[in-house]
């Protein structure tokens, strides 16, 4: 019974591992007083994500944060994306543009992205601390 317990546990971990929001985070490009932030998304869920919200943090070498800044990667607080949301397997990519009052003081910055929201199909959010994995690239 226990053996059967186990294996069940570990076939319901495989499966919740490749149901997520896979994301790859690229070094921010300073281009004047804007640092810009390239994400690549793949949904790797059963369904379609109609809506997705994230924050990235932009820090200097020191890991003093020097901007920041909220968006809707995926659809928006109005509804699901106009072009249907971001269907399982597919990729998109999206760039955080941050802006700053003046110019950096430094090209050598690092970004830190969070999830808060992400919504599927069935209407249902999903938990972004479980089931969005951020790599850095």
């Amino acid at each position: 019974m226990s053996r059967l317990f186990l294996l069940s546990a570990c076939l319901l971990a495989v499966a919740s591992v490749n149901a997520q929001l896979a994301v790859t985070v690229s070094s921010p490009k300073v281009i004047g007083q804007k640092a810009v932030v390239p994400l690549a998304l793949k949904n790797n869920f059963t369904e379609t994500i109609t809506s997705a919200r994230a924050a990235v943090f932009v820090s200097d070498e020191r890991g003093k944060v020097v901007g920041q800044t909220t968006r809707w990667v995926i659809g928006g607080q109005a509804g699901p994306a106009p072009d249907g949301g971001l269907r399982p397997e597919a990729t998109n990519a999206f760039h955080f543009v941050v802006t700053s009052a003046k110019p950096f003081e430094s090209t050598n910055l690092a970004a830190k992205v969070i999830f808060n929201r992400v919504i599927l199909e069935d209407g249902n959010s999903v938990d972004p601390r479980k089931s969005v994995v951020i790599r850095e690239r």
